[in-house]
C-alpha cells in the first residue's frame, strides 16, 4: 500500500516555504511598509517589504504556510485591509536567504 502517512503529512505542512505578494491600492506613503514590520514581529517569519517604482508594495515572506497564512491575514486586519485594492499571491519553496524581516528601501 502506498501513500502518505500522517507523520509525513504533518512535516510537509510544517515545512517552510516562501509566500510572494504584490498589493496594489492605496499602499504606499501611508505606513503600509512599516505596519507590516511591526506585524512581522508577532510571527515566525522572516522575509522583506519594499515600495515598487509602480506604486505597488511588494511583500516576500517565508516560514511554516500555516504561519505565512496568518500573518497575511493579521496584515490585512492591522488596518491596511481598507487601502489595499489586490493581492497577487504566489507560492514557492523557501530560500532561507533572509535571517529577520527588514523594510528595503
Amino acid at each position: 500500500m502506498t501513500g502518505i502517512s500522517p507523520a509525513q503529512k504533518g512535516l510537509a505542512r510544517m515545512a517552510r516555504t516562501r509566500m510572494h505578494i504584490l498589493y496594489t491600492g492605496r499602499v504606499q506613503g501611508v505606513g503600509f511598509r512599516y505596519t507590516t514590520k511591526t506585524v512581522a514581529l508577532g510571527y515566525e517569519v522572516t522575509g522583506i517589504v519594499r515600495n515598487l517604482a509602480d506604486g505597488r508594495v511588494e511583500l516576500t515572506v517565508e516560514g511554516e504556510r500555516d504561519e505565512l497564512e496568518s500573518f497575511r491575514e493579521a496584515v490585512r486586519d492591522s488596518g491596511l485591509g481598507g487601502l489595499i485594492r489586490d493581492e497577487a499571491v504566489a507560492w514557492s519553496p523557501a530560500t532561507s536567504e533572509f535571517k529577520g524581516f527588514e523594510i528595503v528601501k
